[in-house]
């Protein structure tokens, strides 16, 4: 299988600050590439290193077969990069942005408008519109029309949906799923389960160190334990008492329940009657199904 990203043994420091450490991945062609972790595990370090806007200090990458460091220049030209903070101009109009960033490419909107129409038609009707005054959601389509109008043959994407609603948020990986006629690797970094699970393979990363690399179902059945969701009406209450208990590994929040794990994986009718004495009545315990966050939360507990 063709690879489009390889990458070995990188590392990259900021001072005494280690933002990559041995890190190791490859991606396939067409494939897209999904990187979760939280605010500082490394991801926009590590995109801005397959980008070509950062040297690593050790290591060895190849994108789409060219050398990250000798080949930067012409690679350039083969990738688009949507970076996590919003960088189009926001004085110019839309059509403005967008021809702007075909011109430095060498292109023409003309051009390459099949392979922008279905997410530029969303915000054509508005292209005399100043940037500034779009809808986060329309800004995240301009920033992905500027991004793909050179045609490029990677597609690299830095949490692009943050702070964006969840129908524009569907509608944007919708539009990435319609970029695999094209032949377009796509890299991308969420805090979003729902989009994680809509890529090919993820990668889990912490601290500048990747834990685990496979599909979002492989990732899942990883977890090595049962898990419960317990929920009470007072929820503070609740993850208190938990957290206090000897027999408890781990309580983490999520959504209106706890997640836990227990030390006798049989005893969620003692963890009730426990509860209960602790002045928690209405108590529901249920066995779940574990997902990517409750898989990586493990896999940080064993880092």
């Amino acid at each position: 299988m063709v690879q489009a990203i390889e990458a070995t043994g990188i590392f990259k420091s900021f001072g005494s600050t280690k933002a990559l450490e041995d890190i190791s991945f490859s991606v396939n062609e067409s494939e897209i590439f999904g990187f979760i972790g939280p605010d500082g595990s490394g991801k926009t370090t590590l995109f801005r290193t397959i980008t070509t806007l950062l040297l690593p200090d050790k290591g060895r990458m190849k994108v789409l077969g060219m050398d990250v460091i000798k080949d930067y220049k012409e690679l350039r030209k083969n990738i688009g990069y949507m970076p996590g903070r919003f960088s189009l101009y926001q004085d110019l109009s839309v059509e403005e942005n967008l021809n702007f960033y075909a011109t430095v490419f060498g292109t023409t909107v003309e051009e390459n408008y099949d392979l922008i129409s279905d997410i530029y038609s969303h915000i054509e009707p508005f292209k005399k519109r100043l940037t500034g005054k779009l809808s986060g959601g329309m800004k995240q389509k301009l920033a992905l029309s500027c991004a793909l109008i050179h045609k490029p043959r990677l597609l690299v994407l830095d949490e692009p949906t943050t702070g964006v609603d969840a129908v524009s948020r569907s509608e944007f990986w919708d539009m990435l799923g319609k970029l695999r006629q094209y032949n377009i690797t796509i890299i991308v970094s969420t805090p979003y389960m729902d989009e994680a699970i809509r890529c090919d393979r993820v990668g889990l990363i912490q601290n500048g160190k990747i834990l685990s690399i496979d599909t979002p179902q492989k990732i899942k059945e990883g977890f090595s334990r049962k898990l419960f969701t317990v929920k009470a009406s007072e929820k503070y209450k609740l993850i208190l008492s938990l957290r206090k208990n000897p027999g408890i590994l781990t309580a983490y929040p999520f959504g209106d329940s706890i997640h836990v794990t227990l030390a006798d994986e049989s005893a969620d009718r003692t963890l009730l009657n426990y509860l209960k004495n602790d002045g928690i009545d209405d108590a529901v315990i249920q066995e779940a199904e574990a997902g990517i966050e409750d898989r990586f939360l493990e896999l940080m507990e064993i880092e």
